[in-house]
């Protein structure tokens, strides 16, 4: 018997394709009498289910697995969510890059199955806490599987910033921003503003500047338990953002602390016998073989 009976399913509703991925993937896991549990919006663009419905928080309760059909960023979203749950997270890639998503639409029935009767690796993946003080008051808080980024916001301008590790001043930072990056998001955004790639199994974060006025400003790989706090200077003119996965979003003040550690939940994530770290980047990087 699988160790996976009840699964949840949450798609990227808004994409035809997912949704078609989704029903396929439906019409096979109810073939092979699996109970399904789908999220409430994913609900809606599947007519005639009968499956249950749960929200999305829910499902960390009711499932042994969460499929996400979609891209990255529709697992990111699940990953926020599931994470303390200890549910572990299977993607169908219905997106461009899918460096978490790793099951083609066309092989849904075979990896899937292979999944459930046991055949798969997992891996353990950290996530970051973030939160925003201001005059020792609490302003927000999210999290991150990816990276929290620090940024202008709605203009390009240069900000001013302290950074602190441990406790320890790093130093003040005049640029475009800052990325706190996971190893998981090693391979994102911090990649794009030239940091290095990162193994998922590291215990490690990274630091990339934004466009930093002094060009000695390199990218910093600390120990994954670190602390950061930020002080956002009084000198700038404008409101910095600070910004979880791309998604949720926080808008800071001159003299406002961002806070940033690991989270004490770790999120599985699952992959076929087949997932290789070094092909996936092969592949999705374009180096060559």
């Amino acid at each position: 018997m699988s160790e996976f009976r009840n699964i949840g399913l949450i798609g990227r509703t808004e994409s035809n394709s997912a949704v078609i991925s989704l029903k396929r993937l439906m019409t096979f896991l109810q073939r092979e009498s699996y109970s399904i549990v789908l999220e409430v919006e994913t609900a809606k663009a599947v007519s005639g289910h009968g499956a249950r419905v749960s929200s999305r928080d829910k499902l960390g309760e009711l499932c042994d697995l969460v499929i996400v059909v979609g891209g990255d960023g529709s697992l990111l979203a699940a990953a926020r969510t599931l994470a303390k749950f200890n549910v572990p997270l299977l993607g169908i890639n219905r997106g461009r890059l899918g460096f978490l998503t790793d099951i083609t639409p066309d092989d849904i029935e075979k990896e899937v199955g292979e999944v459930l009767t046991g055949k798969y690796i997992a891996e353990s993946r950290f996530l970051l806490d973030m939160s925003v003080t201001r005059k020792g008051k609490l302003i927000g808080e999210g999290s991150a599987l990816n990276d929290i980024v620090l940024h202008p916001g709605e203009f390009i301008r240069m900000i001013e910033f302290d950074l602190h590790i441990d406790g320890q001043f790093v130093y003040t930072q005049r640029s475009d921003g800052l990325i706190i990056s996971t190893p998981t998001g090693s391979t994102a955004y911090a990649l794009s503003g030239g940091g290095p790639i990162m193994h998922p199994k590291l215990n490690a974060i990274v630091l990339v500047p934004l466009n930093p006025h002094t060009l000695s400003s390199r990218p910093i790989v600390v120990e994954g338990s670190s602390e950061f706090k930020l002080i956002i200077s009084k000198q700038n003119i404008t409101n910095p953002y600070v910004t979880c996965d791309g998604h949720e979003q926080f808008i800071t003040e001159p003299g406002d602390m961002v806070r940033i550690h690991k989270k004490p939940h770790r999120l599985t994530l699952i992959h076929p016998v087949k997932h290789n770290f070094y092909e996936i980047c092969r592949t999705k990087l374009g180096w060559l073989s």
